[in-house]
């Protein structure tokens, strides 16, 4: 018998549910249209099901028991919006093993446990869709697992967390310090209370380790990842940026290699006349560099309500036009088998090269730069350029060099002994130059 609608269930009625009902309702004609049936809210299942959500649903769509919305008959897709490992990931496998398509914008669990979740899904013959996992509502799964699946990838980057990027755009402009912006962040909703998990790096983290299986087919341990955030980053060093034609971003990167991939994330003053120093405020951008087509980038809202929803909308009905037809999804999850993807031997971060910018402060006493000089020479770290714009305060002398191409591990040891110099004040700030994105 042809289904006369397709049947919603979402587990999480946060910001994101809210949208996805939002989009339902909004844009019911539309996807009808495109579908050919109606999507049909059938069940929210959520802890907290009293708290007005500024939008009306009966109350007997309403349930605190995820697990009865995905025994629910009248429920044909499970969409998992809590975030998190676990249940997320219990709920995930459940929904499955029930022969449920299952859509998620939760980055952690497919960081973590992604192939397994794919594996189920295939064995199951339905879809697992997580296009609003990276990028908000820009469609990077999609070019990645569908549009570019005749090209070889061998690069992957780009800023893929709007808290952050908003925060770096307000400092270059002068307008406040780290701390500051961040708390106009959390005003306007740009940054969780906790803002650990965006500031320090982990969000791009797991977004990298899902664009990377998809660009690479490669499966990539977060743990053996290089992250940094952005608590370092001060106006002073937005100032030399500016004033060497750079911009600070917060970057994540993976490269595949003929010795592996590197993957990384991290602060980096990235070439003005670069399409992602361009990008500003809470604004994602992701570029793909591929062996036939080159460089493509991918632009827009990469999170927030509408921009999210939309993404997970349109997985919704992926999953409903391959229920509707009777049929397994035509491409997989990764776009090829999950028992194909392979481990990826990941870089050590220490044997990259890059040009550094570092900033330190000094004790005003002689002698103090040669010190620092002697042990960069000393570990073959050469000085392009040094520069003190500001003048001494209570005793100490902010000192800027430009560091030529180097290697992380020769660097890291010069620091390690430039940090037990009595002249040190503090902990350096050392900030990468990347001028070979796209090469």
């Amino acid at each position: 018998m042809a289904k006369k609608d397709i049947g919603v269930g979402l587990i999480g009625f946060g910001t994101i549910g809210t949208g996805v009902v939002r989009v339902l309702r909004e844009h019911a004609a539309g996807i009808r249209t495109r579908l050919g049936v109606p999507l049909r809210l059938a069940r929210i299942a959520d802890l907290d099901i009293k708290t007005d959500r500024g939008i009306k649903v009966p109350k007997d769509v309403l349930t605190t028991s995820a697990r009865e919305l995905i025994a629910d008959p009248s429920v044909d897709v499970v969409v998992e919006l809590i975030g998190g490992l676990e249940p997320a990931r219990t709920f995930q496998l459940e929904a499955l093993k029930a022969g449920k398509p299952v859509v998620t914008a939760n980055k952690a669990v497919l960081s973590a446990h992604g192939v397994e979740l794919a594996g189920a899904a295939e064995k199951a013959g339905i879809a697992l869709g997580f296009e609003a996992s990276v990028g908000g509502g820009i469609p990077i799964i999609r070019a990645l697992r569908e549009s570019l699946a005749g090209d070889r990838n061998l690069e992957v980057y780009g800023i893929v967390n709007g808290t952050c990027n908003f925060i770096l755009t307000e400092m270059a402009a002068g307008n406040g310090e780290f701390a500051d912006v961040l708390a106009r962040a959390q005003k306007m909703g740009l940054a969780e209370a906790d803002p650990s998990y965006d500031v320090d790096g982990l969000d791009s983290l797991h977004k990298l380790v899902i664009l990377a299986a998809l660009a690479f087919g490669k499966l990539v341990d977060p743990k053996a990842v290089h992250v940094e955030g952005i608590r370092s980053v001060s106006g002073v060093d937005m100032a030399y940026a500016r004033d060497f034609g750079y911009t600070i971003k917060l970057l994540a990167v993976a490269r595949e290699t003929p010795t592996g991939v590197e993957a990384r994330v991290h602060p980096a003053m990235v070439p003005n006349n670069h399409l992602l120093a361009k990008v500003d405020g809470p604004f994602n951008a992701v570029c793909l560099r591929g062996s036939a087509l080159g460089t493509s980038i991918y632009y827009g809202r990469g999170a927030g309500m509408m921009p999210t929803a939309t993404a997970v909308v349109a997985d919704i009905i992926d999953a409903g036009r391959a229920l509707i037809a009777g049929r397994p999804p035509l491409v997989p999850p990764y776009g090829l088998p999950a028992s194909t993807l392979t481990k990826a031997r990941i870089i050590d971060m220490a044997g990259t090269e890059h040009e550094h910018y570092m900033r330190l402060q000094l004790s005003d006493k002689p002698g103090a730069l040669a010190k620092i000089t002697t042990i960069l020479a000393r570990a073959g770290v050469s000085i392009a350029t040094v520069a003190q714009h500001e003048k001494p305060s209570k005793g100490v002398v902010p000192v800027v060099m430009r560091l030529h191409r180097t290697k992380e591990g020769a660097l890291s040891k010069a620091l390690a002994r430039i940090a037990k110099i009595d002249e040190v004040r503090g902990k350096p700030v050392v900030i990468r130059v990347e001028e070979t994105l796209g090469e």
